[in-house]
């Protein structure tokens, strides 16, 4: 089981690394440059190339997550040229590092045609990914509903990816929180059990490459995306542990994006998840 959590690279990707197995953790994720800027980043090519052979030797994989301001959906012209320049450079340091992909979001359109922002997002991953010859994927990212609805139903994320002239360079990332948040995740008993079926009839799982595992702050449905340590929130321990059993997601790398705890670590988090995922296999 890949599990791991965010991580900063101020000390270089190849330390990113090292410290995650400090945590005992075999995953990563990192903002490739400054995340709040979608300014180009020239980075250190031997660092990354050694963050690469690092992460094989140890078995660690890793993914890189895209700055705030990535807007795929964005009627702003310089914004969306700003998105596509940033991403491509985000794809080429997550390349070099050896990691899986870029997490992006799906995008917001404040415009009046939404069908427009999804014309919009299928326009910006195509310009990104024309001439792309990486493994490196960009990973869309399901949202919480926050402002708009956009991106927050399977079908949506499945049917943009299916309409890309380079699907074979897009994945997916579920991100917990976000599918609770917006009512994906229903938050009744039988919840889980309706979204993976949903999940298996799109076909949606056959390209999660990614798994953001958050617990939430708030109920169920209310939109609201505050993440909470896993089982302390409103998703809960038992919901979890069914999450965790699911077949559609096994051997998918988990990163947490939660509170740090006490001591600044998510290395509790982690081994506590590695025990709910047991004892999940446990009771299949």
């Amino acid at each position: 089981m890949n599990i791991g959590c965010h991580l900063s690279i101020r000390q270089g990707f190849t330390k990113a690394a090292m410290i995650a197995k400090t945590l005992n953790a075999n995953a990563f994720q990192y903002f490739p440059k400054n995340p709040r800027s979608l300014s180009v980043k020239s980075w250190n090519a031997p660092d990354a190339q050694a963050c690469a052979d690092y992460c094989h030797q140890q078995g660690i994989v890793s993914i890189a997550h895209s700055p705030y301001p990535t807007n795929l959906a964005s009627e702003d012209l310089q914004l969306r040229e700003a998105t596509i320049i940033s991403l491509r450079n985000d794809l080429e340091i997550a390349e070099a590092c050896g990691s899986i992909g870029v997490v992006v979001h799906f995008g917001k359109y404040k415009g009046v045609d939404p069908l427009q922002g999804y014309k919009n997002i299928i326009q910006c991953l195509h310009a990104v990914l024309v001439d792309w010859k990486g493994k490196a994927k960009l990973l869309i990212e399901n949202q919480a509903g926050e402002g708009t609805l956009m991106g927050t139903m399977l079908e949506e994320l499945v049917q943009i990816r299916s309409l890309s002239e380079h699907r074979e360079h897009i994945g997916f990332c579920f991100d917990t929180c976000h599918a609770y948040a917006c009512g994906l995740w229903p938050s009744h008993k039988e919840g889980w059990t309706q979204l993976e079926a949903k999940g298996n009839l799109l076909g949606y799982f056959d390209h999660v490459q990614a798994i953001h595992l958050n617990d939430s702050l708030y109920a169920g449905g209310m939109k609201k995306d505050r993440h909470a340590p896993i089982g302390q929130g409103t998703i809960g321990e038992a919901r979890f542990r069914e999450f965790l059993q699911s077949p559609a997601l096994q051997g998918i790398p988990i990163f947490l994006e939660t509170p740090k705890d006490e001591h600044g670590s998510h290395a509790q988090e982690v081994e506590y998840v590695r025990k709910l995922a047991k004892t999940a296999k446990n009771r299949l």
